[in-house]
């Protein structure tokens, strides 16, 4: 059986480009969970496309309820609410295996340009580090999937974001539906044309998996992800986790075995990183 795995976040969306769409309490958050609802299905369908047998979907946007269950596609599952150990990819060490990954809606890293650009938490994050290269969430998820085995073979956002992922995964195929004129400024694909656009790049990106084309990804160990905070506060507070390291006043170091541990301890220096403006 030929299972693919789909990580979904907001951000990258075509025609989102504000807070207000993104958070539960925004005015046009409403209209958000049906746009990425059917940009992951366009996803979903094109993996279909390209002989998947099933695809899990992973909700990996805020409080993950955000993808409307009534209207996924049929041939997909979802997997949705918080919290999750493994967050943007938890179930992606199912005991069944995944053929690949796929990252749908993604955004760009912190400090970078890219509409609503951060790195897990903006309250937070200022930069994120994984063994010395700078990284945001998908280049982060990536190395987490990568641990297991499974290759990253396509990905839509905004145009910025489409060039961080084919900086460090060449062999992806990335489908830009917007593209960045700004922090909160997009030029948008329409719906519809997004969701033929991703169809279109997910079915190639399935094509060239079955073609043997995408490479056996790399998995490192042991892993070190270094957290720069937005203040000395926040850095005290994730230096309490055991094992982390303070480098500077506002960079936080923690080595793991493997990603998937080193991930874990990320969220938890962030967890109390965040805690200081309580």
């Amino acid at each position: 059986m030929l299972r693919i795995y789909i990580s979904a976040d907001l951000e990258g969306v075509s025609g989102v480009v504000h807070g207000d769409q993104v958070g539960a309490g925004g005015s046009d958050y409403a209209r958000t969970r049906k746009l990425v609802t059917e940009e992951v299905n366009a996803a979903v369908a094109g993996a279909v496309d390209g002989g998947a047998d099933e695809v899990i979907v992973n909700d990996g946007h805020g409080g993950m309820r955000n993808l409307l269950i009534e209207d996924i596609h049929p041939s997909a599952r979802l997997l949705t609410g918080a919290p999750k150990l493994m967050g943007q990819m938890e179930g992606i060490d199912d005991r069944d295996g995944f053929a690949a990954a796929a990252f749908v809606g993604y955004h760009a890293r912190a400090g970078t340009h890219g509409v609503l650009n951060h790195t897990i938490s903006g309250a937070v994050v200022s930069r994120l580090v994984l063994n010395g290269v700078e990284v945001g969430e998908a280049g982060l998820n990536a190395a987490i999937a990568a641990h297991f085995g499974i290759p990253l073979i396509f990905t839509s956002g905004d145009t910025a974001t489409c060039r961080q992922v084919q900086e460090r995964n060449p062999s992806a195929v990335t489908t830009a539906v917007k593209e960045d004129v700004g922090r909160y400024a997009a030029l948008c694909m329409p719906p519809e044309a997004a969701r033929a656009a991703i169809r279109e790049g997910m079915a190639a990106a399935m094509k060239a998996l079955g073609a043997g084309e995408i490479p056996e990804p790399k998995s490192e160990s042991p892993v070190t992800v270094a957290l720069t905070t937005r203040d000395t506060a926040m850095a005290d507070l994730a230096g309490l986790l055991p094992g982390s390291e303070r480098k500077s006043p506002v960079e936080v170091e923690y080595t793991a075995q493997d990603a998937p541990s080193a991930y874990r301890g990320l969220r938890a220096m962030i967890y109390l990183a965040s805690c200081s403006s309580r």
